[in-house]
């Protein structure tokens, strides 16, 4: 992802700046009070122990349109920022659209549309099954695709923030929830964005952010090494020399 987003703003070269509440009422936390010190050694730390854990599983879901879906289910490897996942768009319920991804920094690989390796053999790439354009940058108005793709990639930082960054600040403690049967803690951060944390390993579990009027949520599991493979030179043509082609398929 061109630059990572931090989740607050920059204090250090990791750049993720949360902060946490404390207080109490009765001995119990409520929701919108300010965040403790331990609540803010465990968020500066956040996205560097997705980097140190290597990588996980995600599933990324945004409503973009009436009734519109788009769902990203796969894997990622946080230290090369290399992902692959499936990518269904679903309309009223019904699958409409659905096709394999992979990504790195600087590169998106799309595949498995139905058509496509046919479109271009007669084109003069016979071994290609997938085509390969930039991503584009996070300036400007990028496709809803790379914002997203971008999201995840920026969930990983070498190093992690300084735990004093996160004692000042509008971010606030929410409460417990379960995301999909873990309990997690969960944090108001800037610009209604919110993250969920293992409450077991401390661990980012789930994380909210509205962007450019939707809302892109995603959910992460599985954390771990993870090595994954980008398409071969064969198996890739260029968008570039085949625009035709990709802007029929809707790449």
């Amino acid at each position: 992802m061109p630059t990572r987003r931090p989740l607050a703003p920059r204090v250090g070269a990791a750049g993720l700046a949360l902060l946490l509440l404390a207080g109490c009422t009765d001995g119990e936390r409520q929701a919108g009070e300010p965040v403790t010190e331990e609540d803010a050694a465990v968020l500066a730390d956040l996205l560097h122990r997705n980097h140190e854990e290597g990588g996980a599983d995600f599933v990324v879901t945004v409503p973009f349109a009436d009734d519109a879906v788009l769902t990203l289910t796969g894997q990622i490897d946080f230290r090369r920022a290399v992902g692959q996942a499936q990518a269904v768009t679903t309309v009223a319920g019904e699958d409409r659209d659905t096709r394999t991804l992979f990504f790195d920094r600087d590169d998106l690989w799309a595949g498995d549309v139905p058509g496509l390796p046919e479109a271009l053999a007669a084109a003069g790439a016979p071994e290609a099954t997938y085509l390969r354009r930039t991503l584009s940058p996070a300036e400007g108005e990028p496709p809803l695709l790379d914002v997203v793709v971008q999201v995840l990639q920026n969930l990983a930082a070498e190093r992690p923030d300084r735990p004093a960054a996160f004692l000042d600040g509008p971010y606030r403690w929410q409460g417990e929830q379960a995301v999909d049967g873990r309990p997690t803690t969960v944090y108001l951060l800037r610009d209604e964005r919110t993250v969920a944390v293992d409450d077991a390993d401390q661990t980012l579990v789930q994380y909210r952010t509205p962007l450019g009027g939707v809302e892109v949520t995603v959910t992460l599991a599985e954390h771990g090494s993870r090595r994954l493979a980008l398409p071969t030179a064969e198996e890739t043509a260029e968008a570039a020399d085949h625009a035709a082609i990709a802007e029929a398929f809707g790449i």
